[in-house]
């Protein structure tokens, strides 16, 4: 397994709407394990193929919080979102494409969401609290939507600023 280079916003590749997964590989497993470990080495809680430059429709993510208990790595492969409550969540979303940047962002509470497995087999399941945010955040990265699109223009623009920053001084070093 590798650990993968994770794109920082700004990037148009962040901005693309990414391709169908046509066929399960062994290639294609292999990508989601290199995604499974660069998410938990960042650490985080989910990622995108776009935002490590794979421009396929594939996410992975473990929200499972709790250090006691086992991990539960989920790779989904074209997802989908079939149904979303009326109800509505709030939480302090943040990005591995944008460090250490965070904002309240409101999402629907609960979502149904159907996608293929890597086993080739169609699944669906339904998803509430961290769970359903982190997969709804995941799917806007297939869809070149970042959480910061849901914010105020000066909000956006401020994060967008210290991310150019960021990116400058990275360069230099």
């Amino acid at each position: 397994m590798a650990i993968l280079k994770i794109l920082l916003h700004p990037d148009s590749r962040l901005k693309k709407v990414a391709e169908p997964v046509a066929s399960v590989t062994d290639d294609l497993r292999r990508f989601a394990d290199d995604m499974l470990e660069t998410m938990y080495e960042a650490p985080g809680i989910g990622l995108a193929a776009p935002q490590v430059a794979m421009m396929n429709r594939m996410i992975v993510m473990d929200c499972e919080k709790d250090a006691e208990a086992r991990p539960q790595p989920m790779v989904m492969l074209n997802p989908q979102v079939l149904w979303t409550s009326e109800d509505r969540n709030v939480y302090d979303e943040g990005c591995l494409s944008i460090p250490d940047q965070y904002a309240e962002v409101e999402r629907p509470a609960e979502v149904e969401v159907a996608w293929m497995g890597l086993d080739g087999k169609t699944r669906r399941e339904r998803f509430d609290g961290l769970w359903a945010t982190c997969v709804q955040h995941e799917i806007d990265h297939l869809d070149g939507k970042l959480f910061i699109d849901y914010l105020k223009p000066l909000k956006r623009q401020m994060i967008t600023r210290k991310m150019q920053k960021l990116k400058r001084e990275m360069a230099r070093d």
